[in-house]
């Protein structure tokens, strides 16, 4: 997709399946298929989006790009290195480089810890400035994502959701990484305090030539933030290209479904589209369905999609899609 210098990341065949065990003696008779074999590479300060229903394995992905999960199979190449490869002090350092904004900021901040230890938490483990110098720094990365630097001594619980996923924000940036993984960062804030993250997340991607992987519901925010959309279904990546190209001119049966859900505010405009209604529920990852994993609510599939996995192909220049039928739908 791009040439080795410009490449940060990338992904091949990653897998992440995680046992299920039943009985006295906890014998393995299963496994959820989280994510069954994901490729794709992410461009230096480019934000790639990844979007999905619920479940379908978008946050398994990030975290297990982080190593937070070791994954079952394939490989993680990050600037340059295999991050599955690695373990204890070498992937320790590796971590500077690479951090994670989580969805719940009510969670992933420790109310028993001030702002100030929170955020200067990374500064210290990692031993980047003097203990002496913490407390500076600390103010200067408070003021970075447009909040009080008096708020340091605070505890989280005197803070809003915005201004904690804010903190959230500056923890991340503390070590000055080159890659951030944002898990729905935006998904538990008010629908007023989402557009000023996402714009505080751009001002920095400018401000520090930052890439995101970016992972979200929202697919209107996602055209906004995002330079290339992934989408995801039950453990695969089912089609990726240019955002422009993903919301004009869709080739998976499933992403048109999702685009087609998408609100649109001209009233005769949204009265007049085809809407694709998708019937059934969403199949186990523990039991997929064989062949192509969306079949079982595809509106076009046929028998050949129970026999074999379609191939992740690139059908136009940058576009890439795994459905046997996506050139019905070239124009």
């Amino acid at each position: 997709m791009t040439s080795n210098n410009d490449t940060l990341l990338k992904v091949d065949d990653l897998t992440m399946h995680f046992p299920i065990y039943r009985g006295v003696f906890q014998r393995q008779v299963g496994a959820v298929r989280a994510v069954d074999g994901v490729s794709f590479e992410v461009k230096r300060g480019e934000t790639l989006g990844l979007v999905g229903e619920s479940g379908c394995g978008k946050s398994t992905t990030g975290r297990t790009i982080l190593q937070l999960y070791k994954p079952t199979a394939g490989s993680v190449t990050f600037d340059g290195q295999d991050l599955v490869k690695m373990k204890g002090e070498e992937l320790r350092i590796m971590r500077r480089k690479m951090q994670m904004i989580f969805q719940d900021p009510y969670a992933s901040l420790n109310p028993r810890m001030t702002v100030e230890e929170l955020v200067g938490e990374p500064l210290i483990v990692h031993n980047v400035v003097p203990p002496k110098e913490v407390s500076e720094h600390v103010k200067h990365l408070l003021e970075t994502v447009n909040l009080n630097p008096a708020f340091a001594s605070r505890y989280p619980h005197e803070f809003s959701g915005g201004q904690r996923q804010r903190i959230g924000i500056a923890r991340a940036l503390a070590l000055q990484p080159s890659f951030i993984v944002c898990d729905e960062p935006i998904s538990a804030l008010d629908v007023s305090i989402q557009a000023q993250v996402v714009n505080l997340l751009e001002e920095l991607q400018d401000q520090f030539n930052l890439t995101y992987l970016f992972i979200a519901h929202d697919l209107s925010m996602v055209r906004h933030i995002s330079d290339r959309v992934a989408v995801m279904y039950l453990g695969v990546i089912v089609e990726l290209t240019g955002r422009d190209e993903l919301y004009n001119k869709p080739l998976h049966p499933y992403t048109q479904a999702l685009l087609s859900a998408v609100p649109i505010p001209d009233p005769v405009a949204d009265a007049q589209r085809q809407r694709t209604i998708l019937e059934g529920d969403v199949p186990s990852p523990a039991n997929p369905p064989s062949g192509c994993r969306f079949r079982t609510r595809c509106p076009i599939a046929e028998a050949r999609c129970a026999e074999a996995r379609p191939e992740f192909r690139e059908v136009e220049p940058g576009h890439f899609v795994a459905c046997f039928f996506a050139e019905r739908f070239l124009k």
